[in-house]
């Protein structure tokens, strides 16, 4: 009796992490090259140093902001950028072709933080509000709750 061969065992995620280069390359062949921009954001420490780089749910080493190089196989991918604690903050989708190079921006701001791709054009598909927002926003709610159970009360004494 014959058994059919097995498949082969798909490859480890996170064994080999892509290269990132600070200068321009060429697409080796049968690949494409991502060029990523980052921006620092409004932020104390700087968003690149506390954010991890994410594709495809593979972590690839961005030393902090700037613009990186690295090559990526054809296809489509996952790109995000994550806290430390693995919490998504821009999300987005590429389709990338063989011998070509794909940019993308990520911005950090002051409200929302979003993606751009090499035209200007807003690819993110979900971008978490910035810390300012979200702090502002906590305030705001612990701020009505505290004083509007606190006012009642005072007012009853």
């Amino acid at each position: 009796m014959s058994y059919p061969p097995h498949p082969p065992y798909p490859p480890v995620p996170g064994a080999v992490a892509p290269l990132v280069y600070p200068h321009p390359i060429a697409p080796p062949p049968g690949y494409a090259v991502l060029a990523v921009a980052v921006n620092r954001g409004p932020y104390i420490v700087p968003a690149p140093a506390t954010s991890k780089f994410k594709i495809d749910g593979q972590s690839v080493p961005i030393p902090g902001e700037g613009t990186w190089y690295m090559a990526v196989a054809p296809g489509q991918h996952d790109v995000r950028y994550t806290d430390f604690m693995g919490i998504p903050l821009i999300t987005t989708a590429l389709v990338a072709h063989p011998g070509a190079v794909h940019h993308l921006s990520f911005r950090f701001g002051g409200w929302r933080n979003r993606v751009h791709d090499g035209h200007g054009t807003d690819v993110t598909k979900f971008g978490l509000w910035s810390n300012y927002s979200i702090m502002l926003v906590t305030f705001a709610v612990v701020g009505l709750i505290c004083c509007g159970l606190l006012v009642p009360v005072l007012g009853a004494l």
